[in-house]
């Protein structure tokens, strides 16, 4: 568990990037901060692995202070996947993967025999073991960057906007195999995007934020989609324009969901006896 007990990050000669934000992240489950440009949710996770430093208030994991970590071996523990894959260019994929356990003291022989194996994981062909990062493809370099934050098994894994630089159909097949690994693996997972599609798609538990940081409202899916706290928050999830609003048409294969648009959004089915 994770939490967060009034914490604020302050640089010089602007508004507070994070204001007295508290917030406990369960176990083993998927926490989503969704927000504009701006509202702070990379800082925030950043906060947690310390790659950024609060000005005030304090965050622990299972109950010990995140200060009371060296940092850099906090960091290692901690799955960290970023937008851009961050591979390193003159490495081949499996050296990628073996990273972090490489630099932890795994036998450099041991770490490229589970990198191997992480491929199977993330869904990647073993023959792209042996390949260079520029010889991929965006969404084999992004799951190439999930096995490489799953490496050293942490119990938690930060992911920083990670599938914001592929087209939408890649991102909805790495959309989908997060979700999968998450039912196999149960991480704690503590994800950022500004598209509150992804937000609804992948949280259990899914936290609006407003600028600064300040929470508009946390709960699961349902619970928002259901009871929007107010009007920043109906707006941001599209409840006040009808993008949220979904009727039934008759079709000649059936019924059919449409959006506001009249787009087709699903199939009504029957449930059996």
């Amino acid at each position: 568990m994770i939490e967060f007990e009034s914490v604020t990050k302050r640089y010089a000669n602007g508004p507070d990037a994070v204001h007295d934000f508290s917030l406990t992240i369960p176990a083993r489950k998927t926490t989503v901060l969704v927000g504009s440009s701006g509202s702070g949710k990379t800082t925030l996770l950043r906060m947690i692995n310390r790659m950024v430093e609060p000005t005030s208030g304090v965050i622990t994991i299972d109950g010990e202070d995140v200060r009371d970590k060296e940092a850099v071996k906090l960091r290692r523990s901690i799955g960290y996947v970023m937008q851009s894959a961050g591979l390193i260019p003159h490495h081949r994929v499996i050296d990628n993967i073996a990273t972090v356990p490489v630099l932890n003291g795994v036998p450099r022989k041991q770490a490229r025999e589970a990198a191997i194996a992480l491929l199977d994981v993330v869904g990647l062909d073993r023959t792209l073991a042996q390949r260079y990062p520029s010889q991929l493809s965006g969404g084999q370099q992004q799951r190439v960057g999930v096995a490489r934050g799953l490496a050293a098994d942490p119990n938690i894994l930060l992911m920083d906007e990670p599938f914001g630089a592929v087209d939408p159909i890649v991102r909805a097949e790495l959309q989908r195999e997060i979700l999968r690994l998450q039912r196999d693996l149960e991480k704690t997972i503590v994800f950022v995007t500004h598209d509150i599609d992804e937000a609804f798609l992948l949280g259990d538990q899914v936290v609006i934020l407003e600028t600064g940081a300040r929470i508009a409202q946390v709960g699961s899916p349902s619970q928002i989609m259901d009871n929007p706290a107010n009007e920043f928050v109906a707006s941001f999830i599209g409840a006040n324009n009808g993008k949220r609003a979904l009727s039934t048409k008759a079709t000649e294969s059936g019924t059919v969901l449409v959006d506001a648009q009249g787009r087709t959004q699903g199939r009504l089915v029957e449930e059996g006896p």
